[in-house]
């Protein structure tokens, strides 16, 4: 099988949005942008060792190359629509091609999103997904709208897939919701777009609460005060923390994939309201100052966010 028997094969799949002109068979992808409209793109690469482990399927690494792209779209209150993947292969090996294109097929139906371009080389295996979105011209959510006074919230629970790797590393084995926190994050999409005009400002927890907020300070020149006791927790986390007094895989761990964001305090009932419509826990953490430094009440600060370098 060469490399176009395989595209064909396992990834030119059947689209059904009416504004993908041309999709995969070409040099490129070509699909109409309505007017008042902007692009929002974003790239991720997963590699084997890295980002999940050996063993890991193919299934849950088609799954999370997809949703992690995907919660980039969400941070900007963006509507996701179109992506590519470059696919790197240690060997042709069409049972594990058979199990990733069946996965990903499945995940991007769910959220409504087309493959329309790609490519496919040897070496050692690495996942790579252009996502692209759209969103009305002007209104994307940035880092960099954060204001003094603003509640600083963050979506579901954290922590649980930094557990889920302490645990693997440690020999233990996991509860099934930290693995599945840790291999299916959910993209939270809906709950973007819900706060797109209300939020300041907004970012994806994939590398840690505290690296993640401080991109907001940065760019939105503030500073912020956290509190751990009001940092939202699962039940497994809470026990963790009770036994072990240790707040760093909640602060510092990666792989959340929730939104964290900002907004004013007078809009705290309705952002309460949006979560209630989505079915998704939305807490208020903390508040933005003016210090431009983040402090974190609780915690003691020895352990570092997720480094890619």
């Amino acid at each position: 099988m060469n490399e176009f028997e395989l595209i064909q094969n396992y990834f030119n799949w059947p689209l059904s949005d009416p504004t993908i002109e041309l999709g995969i068979g070409d040099d490129a992808g070509i699909f109409d942008l309505d007017s008042g409209y902007q692009l929002v793109t974003t790239t991720d690469t997963l590699s084997e060792g890295v980002h999940f482990f050996k063993d890991t399927t193919p299934e849950d690494i088609a799954y999370k190359s997809l949703a992690v792209n995907l919660s980039d779209i969400a941070a900007m209150g963006a509507t996701a629509k179109y992506f590519t993947l470059a696919i790197t292969l240690p060997k042709l090996d069409e049972n594990w091609l058979e199990h990733f294109s069946k996965s990903l097929k499945k995940a991007s139906k769910k959220y409504n999103v087309s493959l329309i371009g790609g490519d496919t080389t040897r070496g050692a295996l690495n996942i790579t997904i252009t996502m692209m979105g759209i969103v009305e011209k002007s209104k994307a959510i940035k880092r960099s709208g954060a204001m003094n006074g603003d509640n600083i919230y963050v979506s579901g629970d954290i922590g649980d897939a930094a557990l889920c790797l302490k645990k693997i590393n440690e020999a233990e084995k996991p509860h099934k919701a930290e693995m599945l926190r840790l291999n299916k994050p959910i993209p939270r999409l809906e709950l973007g777009i819900a706060i797109n005009g209300i939020a300041s400002s907004c970012v994806d927890i994939s590398d840690g609460l505290e690296q993640d907020l401080s991109h907001i300070i940065k760019a939105s020149r503030v500073g912020a005060m956290i509190d751990v006791q009001k940092l939202p927790l699962s039940q497994s986390m809470a026990n963790y923390i009770a036994d072990n007094d240790d707040w760093s895989l909640v602060v510092c761990g990666g792989d959340d994939y929730e939104l964290c964001f900002t907004a004013p305090e007078s809009c705290h009932s309705e952002i309460m309201k949006i979560a209630k419509i989505c079915k998704i826990r939305v807490t208020k953490i903390g508040v933005i100052n003016d210090s431009k430094k983040l402090k974190i009440k609780g915690y003691d600060g020895h352990s570092k966010s997720y480094q890619h370098f």
